[in-house]
């Protein structure tokens, strides 16, 4: 048995990355321990898929706070009782504190459904098709104190196809998310993924400013 890797996942919607997740997790060689799924919604469907998996869950509402930087105190405090090596970011839409990415600098990863730096923030699917633009895609980056900013892991790039709609191309970039956010953070778990002073380091080497490249 490989040496685990404890990790705690955030989200606040439908937890299709977080199944994706699963999924991937009950592999036998794969490191991955989800130790517990956190929600700032207690209706996050996310929230089943965890429990049907076996897997603890904690909801902290943020509406029951003053401001962000309480709510993140508190968060911080339920997710390091589960002492995570990892913390991912699944569809959580709360935008974190400078003193929330600074604690779980070089452990905290996220995942956005654009090409970054393209598109960040809201929308992206249509932004791409108003840009006219013939790729589009995710990314996975390690999260700093810019929004959507961080330096790149992985990106799933995909052609624009001329008949795309915004809903067509966001269910092609899901199936992409639910591939390259396991590899990410199993390569987190194996040791092979970090976060260096000049950007994030694969098997010890820089990776380019676009992450490591995939395309389907």
């Amino acid at each position: 048995m490989p040496v685990t890797c404890d990790v705690v996942v955030l989200l606040s919607g439908t937890g299709s990355n977080l199944q994706a997740l699963i999924d991937d997790a009950q592999n036998a060689d794969n490191p991955v321990r989800i130790r517990a799924v956190i929600s700032n919604r207690a209706d996050a469907y996310g929230l089943q898929r965890a429990r049907d998996a076996g897997i603890d869950t904690r909801t902290l509402d943020h509406k029951a706070f003053e401001g962000r930087e309480a709510f993140d105190a508190a968060l911080i405090e339920l997710i390091d009782a589960f002492q995570p090596k990892l913390v991912v970011l699944a569809g959580f839409m709360r935008i974190l504190s400078a003193d929330f990415v600074r604690h779980y600098q070089g452990r905290l990863l996220n995942i956005h459904p654009s090409l970054l730096p393209k598109y960040k923030g809201l929308h992206t699917h249509q932004r791409a098709l108003e840009a006219g633009d013939t790729e589009h895609g995710c990314s996975v980056h390690f999260v700093t104190e810019e929004l959507d900013g961080g330096p790149l892991v992985v990106q799933a790039v995909i052609p624009v196809e001329l008949h795309d709609s915004p809903q067509s191309l966001a269910q092609r970039v899901h199936t992409c998310e639910h591939q390259i956010y396991p590899m990410a953070v199993r390569w987190f778990a194996e040791g092979r993924l970090s976060l260096g002073e000049q950007g994030a380091l694969l098997d010890g080497q820089l990776l380019a400013t676009s992450g490591h490249l995939i395309r389907n």
